[in-house]
C-alpha cells in the first residue's frame, strides 16, 4: 500500500512512518509525490480541515499513474485550552500569524492564563486524521491528549505547543517525554493507530 501524507511537516511525517512501520507500506510525502497543493483550511472544525486536505491532494493523486492507487492521509490537530473557550483551536497553527515563532506564541498563551489556577488550567492536543482511498472511501480517526497548561515551557524533544502542555499523570511535559513516550500517549499516535486498524481491516477486504 502507498500512502500520501498530506503535509510538509517532517515531524509528523516521521510520527506516521514510526506508527506505521509494521505494515506493508510505503510513506511518502505529497511534495514527495509531486502532489503539493494548498487549498485554503477554512473548515470549522479539526474533521472538516483533514478532509479538506486529504481530498485536495486526493484529486492530484487521482490525475497521477504513479500514486492513483495511493491513500492519502491528512492530520489536523491543534491546542484547545478550556479556560480561553477553546482557542487556540482550529487556528493553532495560525495562532498569531503564521510566521510567529512558537516560542511566542507559547509565551501569549502563558500570559493570557496568568492567575488561572491549576485546575482550571485545562487543555488538551486533538487530532484528527482523515483518509481518503483510491475508490473515494473516506476514513477518520480522533483521539485528544489530556494535560494542563504549564506556566513555562519545559523540554526540548517536542515542537509546537508541546513545551506548554504539562502532563500530571507523568510530571512532565510533552516536549520532555522522548519519541516513544510521545508516540505512546500523544493525540496524533493514539488517532494513527486507530487509522492504522482501519486501513489493516481496507487491506483485508
Amino acid at each position: 500500500m502507498k500512502i500520501v501524507a498530506a503535509t510538509g511537516n517532517q515531524d509528523k511525517v516521521k510520527e506516521i512512518r514510526e506508527i506505521l512501520r509494521d505494515m506493508d507500506v510505503t510513506v511518502i510525502t505529497m511534495k514527495e509525490a509531486g502532489l503539493a497543493v494548498e487549498p485554503e483550511e477554512n473548515g470549522t472544525t479539526f474533521e472538516e480541515n483533514a478532509l479538506i486536505k486529504a481530498r485536495a491532494v486526493a484529486e492530484k493523486a487521482a490525475e497521477s499513474e504513479e500514486f492513483r492507487d495511493a491513500v492519502v492521509i491528512a492530520d489536523d490537530s491543534g491546542l484547545v485550552i478550556d479556560a480561553l473557550n477553546g482557542e487556540p483551536g482550529v487556528y493553532s497553527a495560525r495562532y498569531l500569524g503564521h510566521e510567529t515563532s512558537y516560542r511566542e506564541k507559547n509565551a501569549d498563551l502563558v500570559r493570557r492564563l496568568a492567575g488561572v489556577p491549576d485546575e482550571k488550567r485545562t487543555a488538551r492536543f486533538a487530532c484528527v486524521i482523515a483518509a481518503v482511498c483510491p475508490n473515494g472511501e473516506i476514513l477518520t480517526a480522533q483521539a485528544v491528549m489530556e494535560g494542563r497548561i504549564g506556566y513555562e515551557e519545559r523540554g526540548e524533544n517536542g515542537f509546537g505547543y508541546d513545551p506548554i502542555l504539562y502532563l500530571p499523570e507523568y510530571g512532565r511535559s510533552c516536549a520532555e517525554l522522548d519519541g516513544e513516550e510521545k508516540n505512546a500517549i500523544s493525540h496524533r499516535g493514539k488517532a494513527l493507530r486507530l487509522m492504522r486498524q482501519k486501513l489493516m481491516e481496507l487491506e483485508e477486504r
